[in-house]
């Protein structure tokens, strides 16, 4: 039987929680996950903890931070003034706050967590949510796919 390789497109189902039990993804309760093993786009211990299964196969594997979203940054923790940021909610500490950046390449969005708040400034933390987190992944291989194009009849 086939085994992944590097550059193929997978469908796995997979339930990921931390080290706590907190699950932070289950795709049993909707489609499976479909991407490119090695795609930079996808965390390199999933791409990883597939290479070499077969259709049907399943395993648990931990992700360490290096290989998921990386160790917390506290440079990524900022002081903003509080009218840099337009809000349509009074900010509280622990609200997640999605940011809109404008670049060369285009916009893109990256979460913010509010961690402190006072009359002339909002302290945020930029770091990924799983940022120094273990990943511990369930996952089931459900198919693999030779071209891209098989993906979607």
């Amino acid at each position: 039987m086939r085994k992944v390789q590097l550059g193929d497109v997978v469908s796995i189902h997979c339930v990921g929680r931390l080290r706590s039990g907190e699950i932070f993804e289950n795709t049993y309760e909707g489609d499976p996950f479909i991407f490119e093993v090695g795609s930079p786009e996808i965390i390199p211990g999933l791409s990883e903890a597939v290479m070499g299964m077969e259709e049907g196969e399943e395993k648990e594997v931990i992700i360490p931070p290096e290989k998921a979203f990386g160790l917390r940054d506290d440079n990524l923790i900022r002081a903003i003034p509080r009218e840099a940021i337009n809000l349509n909610v009074e900010p509280t500490p622990g609200l997640t706050l999605n940011l809109i950046v404008e670049s060369p390449q285009g916009e893109f969005t990256f979460p913010a967590v509010v961690v402190e708040v006072s009359e002339s400034e909002i302290v945020l933390d930029l770091n990924p949510p799983l940022a120094g987190e273990d990943l511990i992944f369930q996952i089931k291989l459900l198919k693999i796919f030779k071209e891209k194009e098989n993906l979607f009849p």
